[in-house]
This record gives structure tokens, C-alpha cells and sequence, in this order.
């Protein structure tokens, strides 16, 4: 059973004596030659500050190497504002921004020093530079200066812009209810779009990529099907992260709507029939629910248990627990490595090793967020769940 000590221990390899966390290969070491990447960071700093509030000894330090790292390394952009992509891309994109907010919130409900500044600065940038309250959703990328606006649009970066604005609602003081507010209907506002509108109008398999004006882009990237982050088709992983956003946005919503509860419900249905003759869950699937990347991703998997675990204790559901119990155990016995602690990151759909989307171990975030899901009252973030 991976065991979540073992993980951070792992993950612990990343730290770069130089500042901020490095991709880990599958031989427990940081990959040379790669540049340090904000999205990697921030999901460390995360996952330490979770440890820290579990104390974990040595998780606060680790923590705050990485709010050091954002806030004084290179990746903050001093001159302009904002945080680089990575040592080798001077871009501002919404993604790794979005786990900026997610790493200084965690750090600050954690009371990770550095944490409360962090989290007050990247949410400046992300309200300034990213949310359109018009559309009530988040734009993509920008360029080093803030003066180029990039005309893609997609729902990667605004999934984690939810769960990095309910987790920046939860890490707010208490007397600050009015940004909790506003943070919360952020949130819901565009869950809500996701559900009611592309939900509903794609038969709950989400279209991932956009024009400027939010219309589909339903055959955006055939020609590069398995890209880590803009694949062709229907991404299975997020909707089962849909379905479990949707509860967490229920938890803090006074009157929840029922679309949020039907929402989850069926965008869980739709992820958790896809089959393909192979243990686990392909990568993606075309709009006729016929598999195009038929890899085995680590983060797939532990995003349909962590779906399976929020909407068993949302719901009072035993189907779903039954299923998150399978469905770990088919987990284990597919992805865990027992020489890191850690899991395979992709498989064939026969079983083996892969890389044809991801090389290594690169990180801990989603199968750590799995293990602390389990058991636990639902709330807007994880980090506040653990408190």
C-alpha cells in the first residue's frame, strides 16, 4: 500500500539547493537538463505545506524553500509582475499561476512563513491579469510584459483557477469575508459555465479548448493527441476533477443548486464507463467515446479516486467509497513503485512503463491529494480539511 510518508520522502529528492524543486526521474533523482519549472514548484510547496499541517518534521522547511523560491528566484519576475513559466520561458500562463495561488494558500492556512505574502501577491496578479469577470472565466497566456494576450482559451488552467481560488477563499482571514465571498463565487461562477453549458451541451464529455470568444475548438491538436497539457479530444482525468470541484464547491455554497449535484454525478458516470479492454482508464477519448491515447496516467487514476472518495462522503454514497476502494487497489497493483515510494506516472495500456506523454515521476501533487482525500470531511480546499 503506498504509504504517505514514503512519498514525502520521495518527493523531498526535488529540493534544488539552488531554490524551488526540480522533475524527478523515475530513479528518484532530479532530471538534468531541464529547467525549473513554476508549474513543479508550486505543486511541491503545496504538497510540503499539506505535510506541514499534517507535521509531517522537516515538511515546514520544505514549504518555505519553495515560498522562497517563488517570491526571490528567478521564476518571479520582478520587472514586470507575475511568474515565468520556467527558467526557459518567459511567459505568463494561467496554469502555473493558478498553482501559485494553490502553493501560497496552502502555505499560509499551513502558517508557513512567507506564505501570507505569497498568497496576497499571486492573487492580485491572478484577479488583475487572468480572471474576466465578464466571461466568468480565466484567459490563457500572456507574454513576459503583460501586452500580448494570447487568443486560446481552455479549461485546463481554469479547473485549477477553481481549486486555487476556493483554496485562496479558505486561507483568507476570517475577517475578510467579503474576499471569501467573492473568491467562492468566482469559483462557482465558472463550475457553473462548465456544468450548465459545455456539460450539458457535450453530453458531459468536455470540450478542453476554446476560441477567444469561448466558442469549442472540439478538433484542436488531432495532430498531437498525447500533449501533457492541450490533448485532442475528451480528457477523462478531468472529468472525474470536474465532478470533484463541483462538490467542493458545494461545500461552500450556503444553498448549493442542484446542477452542481447532478453535475458531479453525471460527469463521474460518463469518466468512470470508459473502457477500452484494458485495466484502468485511457488518457482521452475522441467525441465518440473511442479511446486515442490509450496510456495509463498515474494522475487519471488518482483523480477518479479522489472523486470517488469526495463524492462518497458528500453523498453518504456507498457505491462511490466501493468503487475508490477498487479502484485504488487496481492502483496499486498497475502504478506503484516500490523502489520510490511514488507511482509510474504512465503505463501502456498493457501495462508496462511508458513516456510517450510524461518521462519520470515528475511530482506528488495528485497522488498525495488521493491519500489525504480519503476519510476526510468535504470543504473548499484540502488544506482545509486538514485543519
Amino acid at each position: 500500500m503506498t504509504d504517505l510518508d514514503r512519498l514525502l520522502a520521495f518527493a523531498e529528492r526535488s529540493r534544488l539547493p539552488e531554490g524551488g524543486f526540480g522533475y524527478l526521474g523515475d530513479d528518484g533523482r532530479v532530471v538534468g537538463g531541464r529547467p525549473v519549472e513554476t508549474w513543479i514548484v508550486a505543486r511541491m510547496t503545496h504538497v510540503f505545506g499539506l505535510a506541514h499541517l499534517l507535521g509531517r518534521p522537516g515538511a515546514g522547511d520544505l514549504a518555505r524553500h519553495g515560498v522562497e523560491a517563488l517570491t526571490e528566484g528567478p521564476l518571479h519576475d520582478s520587472e514586470h509582475g507575475g511568474w515565468r513559466a520556467s527558467t526557459d520561458d518567459d511567459t505568463k500562463a494561467a496554469y502555473p499561476h493558478a498553482f501559485v495561488v494553490l502553493a501560497g494558500s496552502t502555505a499560509a492556512t499551513a502558517g508557513v512563513e512567507g506564505g501570507r505574502a505569497l498568497l496576497g501577491e499571486a492573487l492580485a496578479v491572478w484577479q488583475d491579469r487572468f480572471w474576466d469577470d465578464d466571461a466568468g472565466m480565466a484567459v490563457e497566456q500572456w507574454d513576459r510584459r503583460w501586452s500580448r494576450l494570447s487568443d486560446y482559451r481552455g479549461l485546463n488552467a481554469n479547473m485549477h483557477g477553481v481549486e486555487a481560488t476556493l483554496a485562496a477563499a479558505d486561507a483568507l482571514p476570517v475577517a475578510d469575508q467579503d474576499g471569501k465571498r467573492r473568491l467562492r463565487q468566482q469559483a462557482r461562477r465558472t463550475t457553473e459555465r462548465v456544468l450548465t453549458e459545455w456539460g450539458r451541451d457535450f453530453r458531459w464529455r468536455l470540450p478542453e479548448h476554446f476560441f477567444a470568444d469561448w466558442t469549442p475548438l472540439p478538433e484542436y491538436n488531432r495532430e498531437r493527441p498525447a500533449d501533457p497539457f492541450r490533448p485532442y479530444g475528451v480528457t477523462v482525468g478531468h472529468l472525474f476533477e470536474w465532478a470533484r470541484l463541483a462538490v467542493h464547491v458545494r461545500a461552500v455554497t450556503a444553498q448549493p443548486p442542484a446542477w452542481l449535484s447532478d453535475g458531479a454525478r453525471n460527469l463521474f458516470a460518463v469518466a468512470s464507463t470508459v473502457s477500452d479492454g484494458h485495466a484502468g482508464f485511457p488518457y482521452t477519448l475522441d467525441w465518440a467515446d473511442r479511446p486515442v491515447v490509450g496510456a495509463r496516467m498515474h494522475w487519471v487514476h488518482c483523480e477518479a479516486i479522489a472523486a470517488a472518495h469526495v463524492l462518497a462522503e458528500a453523498f453518504a454514497d456507498e457505491g462511490y467509497a466501493l468503487l475508490a476502494e477498487d479502484w485504488l487497489d487496481l492502483g496499486e497493483q498497475l502504478f506503484a513503485d516500490p523502489a520510490t515510494g511514488s507511482w509510474h506516472h504512465e503505463l501502456t495500456p498493457a501495462g508496462d512503463v511508458g513516456n510517450g506523454t510524461w518521462v519520470g515521476q515528475p511530482d506528488a501533487y495528485h497522488l498525495a491529494q488521493m491519500l489525504l482525500l480519503a476519510g476526510r470531511p468535504v470543504r473548499g480546499s484540502v488544506a482545509e480539511a486538514l485543519r
